[in-house]
């Protein structure tokens, strides 16, 4: 169901947006090992529940390198075809860019890697616009 990366950056986002979204198989959580969503740590799956969220929980728009900001995430393809690796914004300098943004990961780990040090095959930018309380 995915890998240490996602779960990591899951992590991040929850600490800063603490809702989760239980919705079976399409939400964003995390209540142990064998009871958590695709989207808490498989890449793909953590894009489409972002950015297609109307429920609780965090959603997310893909932005433009000049828009993203500090607490938002960045999903790589460095040799694979498909994006499989995600990095959490930490800085991004006076202007951002791919030498100037600051990353977070876990599967390597890292704090305040340059972005620039990864072979970027493809790359999305996902902005966290916000986060809906639960219902009720």
């Amino acid at each position: 169901m995915g890998g240490d990366c996602t779960n990591f950056v899951s992590q991040c986002v929850y600490a800063g947006a603490p809702v989760m979204n239980g919705t079976p198989t399409y939400g964003w959580y995390y209540y142990g090992p064998e009871n958590r969503a695709p989207a808490w740590s498989g890449v793909k799956y953590f894009h489409r529940f972002l950015i297609s969220n109307q429920g609780p929980g965090p959603y997310a728009q893909e932005v433009d390198i000049r828009e993203i900001q500090p607490g938002d995430v960045i999903q790589l393809a460095t040799v694979e075809r498909d994006f499989h690796h995600m990095v959490l914004v930490v800085s991004v300098g006076e202007e951002p860019a791919f030498h100037t943004i600051r990353i977070a990961a876990h599967t390597d780990d890292a704090d305040n890697r340059l972005l620039s040090s990864y072979p970027i095959r493809m790359i999305r930018f996902l902005h966290i616009v916000g986060v809906r309380p639960q219902k009720g």
